[in-house]
C-alpha cells in the first residue's frame, strides 16, 4: 500500500508540475515608437495582446521612444525585449556590439523617407545643400539619407554642416530656420510636410536609399522563446492586410498616435506606409549588407558586423 501512495503521489507531483508549467505565462516588454507601422497599429487595436494571450504571453508597453537609438539602448540594457526601428539604424547599433535581431521588415517607400526644406528656401536642388546646415539624427536614417545625398550630388561631407537632433526636436529648429534643411522618414516627413510648410527637395529613391524599417528583438528573449516571433509575425501580418483595405483609417491611428487629427496627414501617412511587411530574407539581407558597407566606408562604424548573425528568418 505504502509503495501504491508513493507511486501515485509521484504521479501526481509530475502532472501538476506540468500543468504549472503549461500556465506559466512569458511577459513581452515591447519599446514603442510613433510611427507608420503594423506594431502601432496593433498597439492601438489591442490585437496583439489578445493574440498573444492565447499563448500565455502578456505584453507591457514601454515608451514611447524618440527614434529607434535610445529603443535599442534600452533592449541592451534588458529594460524591454522588442521594438522597431530601420535597417540603418540596426546596423549602426550591431557594429557597437548590440545584442539584437532583426525578425521582419518592411521595405522603405520612396515618399517615406527624403530630405525636405522649406517652401520658400533658396535650395532647388541637392547642390544648394553646400555650406547649409542640415539636421539629421546621429547614426541613424537621418544621417544615412544625407550622406547618400551628398555621394549622389559629388559634395564632400564636410562641405555640410550636420546638426544632430532627434526627430521630436527638429520641428521647432526647422520652423524656425535654425537649420536649412532635415533628412527625415516617416511619419516626420509627412508631419513637415502637412504642418511645417516644408516641400520635399529628394525621396529616398532619389538619394539612393536602401533602408527598411524593421521589428527587432533581443539576442536574450529570441534564445529563451523563438516561438513567440512567429505569433507576432502573424499579426504583423493582419494589421498590414487590414492597413492596405483601409489606408485611411489607418493613417488616421499613426497620426493620433502623434497627437495630430487633421485628416490631410491622415490620408498621407495611410497612402504612403501601407507597404507589404516580410520575413528578413536574402533580399533584405543583402540590402542590409549595403547599407553596412556604405557606413564603414563613411567612417561612420569601425567595421563591417556580420548581419547573418543578427538575422532571424522566419518560415510562417
Amino acid at each position: 500500500m505504502a509503495r501504491w501512495i508513493t507511486r501515485t503521489a509521484f504521479a501526481a507531483l509530475i502532472v501538476c508540475a506540468g500543468l504549472a508549467q503549461a500556465s506559466e505565462s512569458i511577459t513581452l516588454r515591447i519599446g514603442f515608437l510613433r510611427g507608420p507601422t503594423d506594431l502601432a497599429l496593433a498597439k492601438e487595436k489591442g490585437t496583439l495582446e489578445k493574440a498573444l494571450a492565447a499563448h500565455q504571453v502578456k505584453v507591457v508597453w514601454a515608451g514611447p521612444f524618440a527614434a529607434a537609438a535610445p529603443a535599442y539602448e534600452a533592449l541592451n540594457a534588458g529594460s524591454i525585449d522588442m521594438t522597431t526601428g530601420s535597417s540603418t539604424a540596426f546596423v549602426t547599433a550591431i557594429a557597437a556590439g548590440l545584442p539584437l535581431r532583426f525578425f521582419a521588415s518592411q521595405a522603405m517607400p520612396a515618399e517615406g523617407e527624403g530630405i525636405v526644406v522649406r517652401n520658400n528656401s533658396d535650395i532647388h536642388s541637392l547642390q544648394d545643400l553646400r555650406g547649409k546646415k542640415v539636421a539629421v539624427n546621429k547614426g541613424g536614417t537621418g544621417e544615412y539619407l544625407l550622406s547618400r545625398a551628398l555621394e549622389r550630388a559629388g559634395i564632400p561631407e564636410q562641405d555640410v554642416t550636420k546638426v544632430y537632433l532627434s526627430p521630436s526636436d527638429t520641428g521647432t529648429a526647422f520652423v524656425g530656420g535654425h537649420v536649412d534643411a532635415w533628412a527625415i522618414w516617416d511619419p516626420f516627413l509627412s508631419l513637415a510636410r502637412e504642418s511645417y510648410d516644408a516641400r520635399l527637395l529628394s525621396n529616398g529613391k532619389q538619394v539612393g536609399s536602401e533602408n527598411a524599417a524593421g521589428y527587432f528583438v533581443s539576442e536574450a528573449f529570441y534564445q529563451a522563446h523563438p516561438e513567440v516571433l512567429n505569433w507576432v509575425y502573424e499579426v504583423l501580418q493582419q494589421e498590414n492586410h487590414w492597413a492596405k483595405a483601409h489606408p485611411l483609417e489607418a493613417g488616421k491611428i499613426w497620426a493620433s498616435q502623434m497627437g495630430q487629427l487633421g485628416n490631410a496627414l491622415a490620408a498621407q501617412l495611410g497612402k504612403v506606409n501601407t507597404v507589404p511587411v516580410t520575413p528578413v530574407d536574402e533580399a533584405a539581407i543583402t540590402h542590409i549588407g549595403h547599407i553596412a558597407d556604405w557606413y564603414q566606408q563613411q567612417g561612420l562604424i569601425a567595421s563591417h558586423p556580420d548581419i547573418r548573425q543578427h538575422v532571424v528568418t522566419l518560415t510562417p
